[in-house]
């Protein structure tokens, strides 16, 4: 038989039999492609060069890197706030994103809890947080039933009485229609929200219940002519590898994206615990302090030597605690059974500091801690409008407490590494700006990405962050030395610097432009924040 012959070269089918004579599989896959254009195909040819094809195909896809040009590790507020700013904005919607976070995200975004429930960590957004969460469309996803907003803040000197009273209305009567200090909510109600507006825009490749095993820097991939040897490459478990033109920490205080860049986090430990819990409180049958109030809800907070105690506003008859003190006294309120609990929030409130330290004390552990405080509480006076409406119960499993630090990273950036939220910095929560402050954060680096979006610039490289670092790290730094002098001003039991914070507390409730100025701070209207 004679030898087949074609126009267009030789056949592939003799090149695919003939062992003397093999071609490359580029060269087959160019010879199949032309004879098919002439019709000279044979059907074994064309399955030889299928299944080659599929191998090939194989091959890349499983060298090829999985190129992010964000990865944020960390799906808490600031993390999830973060992507869906990004996504959000058209300028920079169009990036690819991944999201890595180690707990079970889809039981986080349909957490409900009954209405007379909450959980025992809640944060206070300022206005100026909230109007950013309502630009990038996540604020009407959060479940507004168990939103709180307040518009009155007392604050006093365990010590000393002397008080200052914080009210937007009456103090700012014409600073607009909304006059609210801070809106309290439940930190799973946000997250919750968050990831419904992520999950409506889309867009976010997620990996949940995913531990970081390590990150590392990546390599040169000659078969895709790139070099990935600067990016960082974050492996999952499970095998899974992310590559990072800019990786965004936002997993914390004890970061790993922080330690894979090598940027040191100074500061201290307050040897203070925060305790928390969420309490019900007596209907109230008296007016306001202030009966500007619109919601007839005020923020309360008194300074004791051992630490702030906080009782800030929830929906209904509820309110959520935040009481700094030290370990051995945080260790004690943890074991008391509820109605002993419930005595001694009541009398930080109320008793002066040297019964509270009895009270804290193993000299009173014979008497139960309720009839102390009822025995104590017939020989003090005090003017109930001054004070929070009586505990009467606390939410059974909801006492809890965690030790307070001082953390902040040396710098925000590094090459393809930029950190927000508690990866950067740790506050005393006394000013309640912790999550503000991680928002802020997430307001700036949006901004910074998507300038660099529009300039053509590459987003990882630190002259591209430069502007997010010179933007927060300052802010953040008067922020947290402010609270910080705060808690170690208001540690004196005794001595000049009393009668001094005193008379300066004094001063200041009386002077209403620094009062007003000081509000505009705490709420995100000014600079300091």
């Amino acid at each position: 038989m004679a030898a087949w012959h074609s126009p267009l070269g030789p056949s592939p089918h003799a090149a695919c039999s003939s062992k003397s004579n093999i071609l490359p599989i580029s060269a087959v896959m160019d010879l199949l492609i032309r004879k098919r254009a002439a019709g000279y195909v044979c059907r074994s040819c064309t399955r030889q060069v299928q299944r080659e094809i599929r191998l090939r195909r194989s091959y890349s896809s499983s060298a090829r890197p999985d190129i992010y040009d964000v990865v944020c590790v960390g799906g808490g507020p600031a993390g999830l706030s973060l992507l869906t700013a990004l996504r959000a904005n058209p300028v920079t919607s169009h990036l690819r994103i991944a999201l890595v976070e180690a707990q079970d995200l889809s039981k986080i975004k349909s957490w409900k809890l009954p209405p007379d429930r909450f959980s025992n960590r809640c944060s206070s957004l300022t206005p100026a947080s909230v109007r950013y969460l309502d630009q990038i469309g996540a604020w009407h996803h959060l479940d507004q039933t168990r939103v709180q907003d307040y518009h009155e803040m007392q604050v006093w000197d365990g010590v000393t009485d002397a008080r200052i009273e914080f009210d937007t209305l009456s103090s700012s009567p014409t600073s607009g229609p909304d006059t609210t200090i801070a809106y309290m909510t439940e930190n799973l109600n946000l997250t919750s929200g968050l990831l419904k507006r992520l999950e409506e825009l889309g867009g976010v490749s997620t990996y949940d219940n995913a531990k970081v095993e390590q990150i590392t820097l990546g390599a040169e991939h000659p078969e895709s002519n790139l070099d990935l040897r600067e990016w960082p490459v974050i492996h999952l478990s499970g095998g899974k590898q992310l590559h990072a033109r800019l990786l965004v920490g936002a997993d914390g205080a004890n970061s790993p994206v922080r330690s894979f860049a090598g940027i040191q986090a100074r500061g201290w430990d307050y040897n203070r615990h925060g305790v928390v819990a969420t309490l019900a409180l007596e209907e109230q049958d008296f007016p306001t302090h202030q009966s500007f109030s619109p919601s007839g809800k005020i923020a309360y907070q008194r300074f004791l030597p051992t630490g702030p105690v906080a009782l800030l506003p929830l929906p209904g008859n509820f309110a959520t605690l935040v009481w700094s003190t030290t370990p051995e006294n945080a260790a004690l309120l943890k074991s008391l059974p509820p109605k002993e609990f419930i005595a001694m929030v009541n009398a930080a409130f109320r008793l002066s500091p040297v019964d509270l330290s009895y009270l804290h004390s193993p000299a009173s552990s014979g008497t139960p801690k309720e009839e102390e405080y009822s025995w104590r509480m017939e020989h003090t006076h005090i003017n109930p409008l001054s004070v929070p409406q009586t505990i009467i119960g606390v939410q059974e499993n909801s006492i809890a407490s965690f030790p307070l630090k001082f953390r902040h990273a040396d710098t925000y950036i590094a090459e393809r590494v930029a950190l927000v939220g508690d990866a950067a910095h740790t506050i005393h929560p006394l000013a309640g700006q912790g999550l503000n402050q991680g928002q802020g954060d997430i307001q700036s680096l949006a901004r910074t990405i998507s300038y660099a979006v529009e300039h053509g610039m590459d987003i990882g490289t630190t002259m591209a962050l430069e502007s997010y670092l010179s933007e927060r790290y300052a802010a953040n730094h008067v922020v947290m030395g402010v609270c910080d002098k705060l808690h170690k001003l208001y540690s004196f039991e005794s001595g000049p610097l009393v009668g001094l914070r005193s008379l300066g507390l004094r001063a200041v409730n009386g002077w209403e432009g620094v009062k007003s100025f000081l509000m505009r701070q705490a709420s995100g209207g000014g600079s300091m924040l």
